[in-house]
């Protein structure tokens, strides 16, 4: 056995369960978070609060009786509350007895019996709390990348293959090949902007610099550039990069991201040769474009060959700040798209439209972790962001033993001016537990079998 070579791959198996142990618990912490919050607010006690499960490597008592602390399994969490018989707030019959006998006041610091509105809320929070922190983590990104300038100006420009060109940052462009470049408020003047540019390795841009407008040469402007490489992809499989220009596919040149799509969408599945180029050496890439179903705006599905790649300009346009409002609403917009996605797609698998592969369970998460991870921090935080919305989002589901189900009982005590039947309750907390490790499993084996 060849120990060393072992090592690289020991190396990036270690990266992708810490990357994954590390999205999980600060999504974990913080739902548990608002679950605790809010029922201390409604005062309802907290006895535990916990990160994993298992046997505890630390706790502390705070002043208020909650023991934190954090234990070995670190695959979820849980807040047990006054009255809790367990983490998934079964009620603990005697001890709610012996908190009666001792003071009947007592009772409202228990989970149940706080108001039926304290309960809810102490609930929801839970989930409520998974959104606010995605909507906060998008909110902060977008200040942090600004919004591009308008008329549209040269940032970075990329670092391609062909040739020095004469475009500079801090250019204007005014037309590309011709064609007047839209305002970047202008929806409909991008629709089919880069197809009407000549396709040509080089391309005549009008720029205004120094107050002067002038034409220069430069790179097509959507080059074969990846930008951004997908987990779990063909590209993610052959080791492609961010930064990595594909300067020929089935032995043709291409210098148009356009030209790479259409041979990809076309292949079938067969396998394609690529040359690909970086920091100026180029080698050889075989990788076969998987099926991938793609959502639509309309809510549908449509099913493409796609090797993992996102393309990129041939240069980042110069940005400028964007106002916190703006932040907050493009924050509040990703969350609902990604809940909305989500939604749609899990529909469009029940149905049969697409692939239930399109699931994935522990093992594919942990994979996107690790892949998004090594793509840098804030690809990595943009990923921890999109999965609490996924989390906050599965909790609502109306199953007992999630947030939703609780919610549910609790509807039906609002209507019915009484909880559900103890022992009704249980048989439902039981069939909830078996059917979201049904769903855990089913999962599961997609990460072993798709």
């Amino acid at each position: 056995m060849d120990i060393i070579g072992l090592i690289p791959q020991f190396g990036g198996l270690l990266y992708t369960i810490v990357a994954f142990v590390v999205a999980l618990s600060v999504i974990v912490a913080v739902h548990e978070y608002g679950h605790y919050i809010v029922g201390r607010w409604s005062g309802i006690h907290a006895e535990v609060f916990s990160l994993g499960f298992g046997p505890v490597l630390w706790s502390r008592r705070d002043k208020r009786g909650t023991r934190w602390q954090i234990a070995a399994l670190p695959f979820g969490g849980y807040v047990k509350f006054l009255g809790d018989a367990d983490a998934a707030s079964g009620k603990d019959a005697e001890t709610m007895a012996e908190i009666y006998q001792r003071n009947p006041d007592d009772l409202r610091h228990t989970m149940h019996g706080a108001p039926l509105w304290a309960r809810a809320a102490t609930v929801a929070a839970g989930p409520f709390f998974n959104f606010a922190m995605s909507i906060l983590v998008f909110a902060a990104i977008f200040l942090l990348r600004g919004v591009a300038s308008d008329p549209m100006t040269v940032g970075t420009l990329r670092d391609l293959p062909g040739g020095v060109y004469q475009l500079e940052e801090g250019d204007e462009i005014l037309a590309i090949g011709g064609v007047a470049t839209p305002s970047f408020d202008d929806a409909k003047g991008w629709e089919g902007f880069t197809s009407s540019i000549p396709h040509q390795p080089v391309v005549t841009y009008d720029v205004r610099r120094d107050g002067q407008e002038m034409s220069v040469d430069g790179p097509f402007y959507f080059p074969p550039y990846i930008a951004q490489v997908a987990p779990r992809s063909a590209a993610m499989d052959s080791q492609l990069k961010s930064g990595d220009v594909i300067t020929s596919i089935e032995g043709t040149p291409i210098f148009a991201f356009d030209q790479l799509k259409t041979v990809v969408e076309s292949s079938d599945g067969r396998a394609l040769a690529l040359d690909v180029w970086r920091d100026g050496q180029t080698r050889p890439v075989t990788l076969t474009p998987r099926r991938t179903d793609e959502p639509q705006a309309d809510g549908g599905f449509i099913t493409y060959w796609r090797i993992g790649i996102v393309g990129g300009r041939a240069f980042d346009p110069a940005t400028e700040a964007t106002g916190l409002l703006d932040a907050v609403s493009g924050g509040v917009s990703q969350t609902y798209s990604i809940a909305k996605g989500s939604l749609s797609g899990l529909w469009h698998m029940i149905t049969g439209a697409i692939s239930t592969c399109n699931m994935s369970g522990p093992i594919g998460i942990a994979e996107t972790s690790g892949a998004m991870a090594s793509q840098g921090a804030q690809s990595f935080i943009w990923f921890i962001a999109v999965l609490s919305t996924a989390v906050g989002l599965l909790n609502l589901f109306p199953i007992p033993a999630l947030d939703g189900g609780h919610l549910v009982f609790y509807a039906y005590e609002a209507v019915a001016g009484k909880p559900p039947n103890d022992t009704v309750l249980r048989v439902l907390m039981t069939v909830g537990i078996a059917m979201i490790l049904s769903l855990m499993l089913f999962a599961l084996s997609n990460d072993l079998f798709c």
